[in-house]
């Protein structure tokens, strides 16, 4: 009765482990449909207790110069940045240099409500300090070296978005001050205390502070698709300082977040302060479903590059995924990942787009107006690619599934047009808004 009842346990732990042994060749199969359809350039990582399970990069580090990515292609990740820089504080209250509870008072008074803004408040975006990146002269400017003089007499400059404590709302501003912060307190540059505090002892080797983009040394440049592959913008790296100045791999990203969780890098103490969610936000990290399992991570967007990095403390499972250039929804990607992981399986995109002429196309371009929400829609013809762009937004890409539907996946977007009437029925989020052309 002993044995068999050991059997049976033993058996209980291979079916368990064998419906959570990824499907490495469907998972390549994805890879390679996202690739021969232009809908994806980066990298997806998957390890699980410190070790790898999973890896595949795909796409290109300058398409100009055809240099293809490869496991080693540093990404800028944005956000996920945020992460990196929230432990530094956390350490630095560790080592007594700083306390949650003192105010931003006593490093930069000029800042308005500086005297009731904690530490804390900083970490979960509860400030009221307006978001820099929310401003309409942002993109005049993104592309230029910013002084630290010059980035706090930005900050200083806005008025509070509401009282400190109140609630919560997400701002860049917040954390670009706790950079500013970190560097007063140990009198040296953030770069060399995230290689010195985390980068080094984690032996994270594709990951750094980030300067100007140099594909030479494996860096990706990033893109957006308009019916091809188009360079994007470069946003000048002293500008988003702690709140998205980093680049990094999945893999590296999953080793980070894996000795986040298992106190490599500060102590449990400290990590539940920081997964303590309070509307909304915990400090520098979020609490992401999936099913009925609870993940701990951040997300990051910065020029054409997406990237978003989880962990599943419950399994030890860590996820990441960097992008330099997204046709799809990112989601799915993530999802087939975490399917193929949980459920042993998950869905292939189906892509049945269709060839139009460019006079098949010519007669939806316009603009068009709804008396049910504000924005006016253009559509303009680029190549032999139909573009759609709301009031002040960039521009999208429409592909066709018939001849007079399209869809941007990406958002959710479906548009019918009848030409006849010189209309189009924009269908998103399950609510149908009707267009005139002017």
């Amino acid at each position: 009765m002993k044995k068999s009842f050991i059997t049976s346990i033993l058996l209980l732990i291979t079916s368990i482990c064998l419906a959570q042994e990824l499907d490495t060749q469907k998972l390549d199969s994805l890879f390679d449909l996202l690739e021969s359809h232009n809908k994806f350039m980066g990298s997806l990582a998957v390890s699980q207790n410190g070790k790898s399970l999973y890896q595949k990069t795909i796409g290109y580090v300058n398409i100009e110069d055809s240099i293809k990515s490869n496991h080693s292609t540093k990404y800028r990740v944005g956000s996920i940045s945020k992460m990196f820089t929230a432990s530094l504080i956390l350490k630095a209250v560790e080592e007594n240099k700083l306390a949650l509870d003192d105010t931003l008072d006593q490093f930069y008074p000029e800042i308005v409500n500086a005297n009731k803004i904690t530490i804390k408040n900083l970490l979960s975006h509860s400030s009221g300090i307006h978001d820099f990146t929310r401003n309409e002269d942002y993109l005049d400017w993104h592309q230029t070296q910013q002084s630290k003089e010059n980035m706090l007499e930005r900050i200083a400059g806005f008025q509070s978005d509401f009282e400190p404590n109140s609630k919560s709302e997400y701002s860049n501003s917040n954390f670009v001050l706790l950079t500013f912060i970190l560097q007063d307190l140990y009198k040296t540059p953030f770069s060399k205390l995230l290689e010195t505090k985390i980068i080094l002892p984690l032996s994270l080797k594709n990951t750094a502070y980030g300067q100007k983009i140099n594909p030479k040394t494996n860096e990706a440049l990033s893109y957006s698709f308009l019916g091809k592959w188009n360079k994007e913008t470069e946003t000048d790296m002293s500008i988003p300082q702690g709140a998205g100045a980093i680049i990094s791999t999945p893999e590296d990203l999953n080793i980070f977040i894996t000795a986040l969780f298992n106190g490599e890098i500060i102590s449990k103490n400290s990590l539940e302060l920081m997964k303590t969610i309070e509307n909304g936000y915990g400090l520098g990290l979020f609490k992401f479903p999936y099913n009925d399992k609870w993940s701990y991570g951040h997300t990051g967007g910065i020029d054409g590059f997406q990237s978003v990095t989880s962990f599943f403390p419950d399994d030890q499972l860590a996820i990441s995924q960097t992008g330099n250039g997204i046709n799809y929804n990112k989601n799915d990607i993530l999802f087939a990942g975490l399917g193929s992981f949980y459920e042993g399986k998950f869905d292939l995109p189906e892509f049945t787009s269709i060839s139009l002429t460019a006079e098949e196309l010519e007669k939806f371009t316009g603009v068009y107006s709804s008396e049910q929400i504000p924005p006016k829609i253009t559509i303009t013809e680029e190549g032999m690619t139909l573009l759609a762009q709301a009031s002040g937004q960039s521009a999208f890409p429409l592909e066709p599934t018939s001849k007079n539907t399209f869809v941007f996946k990406q958002a959710g977007v479906k548009i019918e047009f009848n030409s006849a009437e010189n209309e189009m029925l924009l269908i998103q989020g399950g609510k149908e808004f009707l267009f005139k052309k002017e």
